[in-house]
């Protein structure tokens, strides 16, 4: 008999497999039926707006069927007397954000001075690329891409370890986990700064919709700010985060 946690991987790694089979056959498909072609499209723009519509369509799918799943916990949700009341959910989801934001921060300053890695993030520009391209990415990225990642790496990979181990082995292991999903492996430590703060408000809270709204806010925040400001704004803005940071290093060494 398959195990909750094996059927949880097994799931998630058939997934992945047919989503990347799906994308090559759109990819595929795209480029012979020319489906994106005389519009004035680059060749760069033409696979970013293939990956965006793709990206909108499998995590939408990815979604329902993870909500389906779940129709029961859902259902049952108010059976669990030890969550947190309305006014004080509705307070952590606050606090939960700048914890979020202040980790990341810490995380980063570790990484430039401890580590000697630059500021900036490869897979977070990649995605603001595909953004410009395809506006309703931003959808993806700000809201579905957070609501999946917390059911998936919260709600049933650091629950699941956490029935067997202690908060900071299951959050640890599920952070890393998470951090390595985003391929930006560079600044892992960043993710995994970030991934124990969601799994602390999870358990704090018993409500999987704290993490979620922390994370949404701050997905949100980040994406809609790199898609109204320049590249040139914000080659400028990490000029002056790595001066702010330096004076605030200077005090921590």
């Amino acid at each position: 008999m398959v195990k909750p946690f094996e059927k949880t991987i097994l799931v998630g790694y058939r997934y992945i497999h047919f989503n990347a089979v799906i994308i090559n056959c759109w990819i595929t498909t795209s480029s012979e039926t020319g489906l994106y072609d005389n519009r004035g499209f680059t060749r760069e723009e033409k696979f970013q707006l293939i990956t965006g519509h793709w990206a909108i369509i499998s995590f939408f799918i990815a979604l329902c069927i993870v909500l389906w799943l779940l129709r029961t916990d859902i259902r049952d949700r108010h059976l669990d007397t030890k969550r947190s009341t309305v006014p004080a959910t509705i307070g952590w989801i606050f606090i939960g954000f700048f914890l979020a934001f202040f980790s990341q921060s810490i995380a980063g300053m570790i990484e430039m001075y401890v580590l000697g890695i630059k500021p900036g993030s490869e897979n977070t520009a990649r995605l603001m690329d595909i953004a410009r391209t395809t506006p309703w990415f931003l959808i993806v990225i700000s809201i579905i891409g957070p609501i999946l990642e917390e059911i998936v790496f919260r709600k049933i990979l650091f629950g699941t370890l956490y029935k067997k181990f202690n908060f900071f082995i299951a959050a640890i292991i599920s952070s890393l986990v998470f951090a390595a999903i985003h391929f930006d492996f560079t600044h892992l430590l960043v993710y995994t700064a970030m991934g124990l703060v969601f799994a602390f408000l999870y358990v704090k809270t018993k409500r999987i919709i704290v993490p979620i709204a922390a994370h949404v806010a701050m997905n949100t925040l980040v994406a809609v700010a790199q898609v109204l400001v320049s590249n040139e704004q914000i080659q400028e803005m990490i000029k002056e985060a790595e001066k702010m940071q330096g004076f605030i290093g200077g005090f921590l060494v």
